[in-house]
């Protein structure tokens, strides 16, 4: 990687690349590195170093629930807003003029909205006086309100709400850069609609599903609020387990090793999927 030029278009020595570049590695530094480093570091040393605190954790069988239930919901997460946001992004790629605007808005306008709004949305919706028992009892399909709130489907569904954009643009970024007279060219060849979508933009647009697919998962694993206020203390995830410990119990020693296994869990899904995405291409090109 060059350095930066100058304003005269000469080459910035690397001492002032590092100088222009040190108020924003302080402030990095002193506001995410530090901080996360003091809790792993407090995980490992207690009156020096010691595995207690990750022996602890993997002697606990409620972790391991909690480890499972998360990776769950956010796999079904993951699946979800792809289902739900492939068809979306798609929609604004193809679409011009005022529809394609609409649907655009419909898909940035949350972005805008707080997540902590959103999730009361879903309480005001799914408890038992909400709007969905509501209408249901007048359809007649129900006599009793349902227990929608509290409960992992009802986690499941806010998050892939909340994060559904996430999956969305990355996909609608690929699509866009695929020029339409491929599917035109499979179209005059042949092809009908579904096959040249099959056998063309479909490939073509995995680098943004992948994408998008990683950025949902990891956004997923670590999800504090909406699960903590839509999910409640019976369906636990990692994210609320650490704010417990921290805030409540005040064990920072043990939440800084939960969160050192799920980092190492996240790391080594991450690398995982990267490979089997490396070696996918490498399959396709030969």
């Amino acid at each position: 990687m060059s350095a930066p030029s100058g304003p005269s278009g000469g080459r910035l020595s690397r001492g002032t690349t590092i100088l222009l570049l040190s108020p924003v590695l302080a402030l990095l530094g002193f506001s995410l590195f530090w901080p996360v480093a003091n809790l792993v570091g407090r995980s490992f040393f207690d009156e020096g170093f010691t595995l207690e605190h990750y022996r602890f954790v993997y002697e606990q069988p409620l972790y391991w629930r909690v480890f499972g239930r998360t990776f769950w919901i956010s796999v079904w997460c993951c699946v979800l807003a792809l289902l739900i946001g492939y068809p979306v992004a798609y929609a604004m790629a193809r679409t011009t003029g005022w529809r394609g605007v609409v649907v655009a808005a419909c898909v940035l306008v949350p972005l805008w909205i707080s997540i902590l709004v959103r999730s009361y949305a879903w309480i005001f919706l799914l408890q038992r006086n909400g709007v969905v028992n509501d209408v249901l009892r007048d359809l007649g399909i129900i006599e009793r309100p349902l227990r929608l709130l509290y409960t992992e489907g009802a986690v499941l569904l806010a998050m892939t709400h909340v994060l559904l954009p996430f999956m969305i643009l990355p996909i609608y970024a690929t699509l866009r850069g695929i020029p339409r007279d491929l599917e035109k060219a499979a179209r005059n060849l042949g092809a009908g609609p579904f096959r040249a979508f099959w056998t063309v933009t479909l490939p073509l647009s995995l680098p943004g599903v992948s994408a998008g697919v990683l950025f949902v998962f990891i956004l997923a694993i670590g999800f504090y609020i909406t699960p903590a206020l839509v999910g409640g203390p019976r369906t636990l995830m990692i994210g609320t387990l650490i704010a417990q410990q921290v805030t409540e119990l005040l064990n920072w020693r043990v939440a800084g090793a939960v969160s050192m296994i799920l980092l190492a869990i996240t790391l080594v899904i991450t690398i995982v999927f990267q490979r089997a995405l490396s070696i996918e291409k490498i399959s396709g090109n030969a």
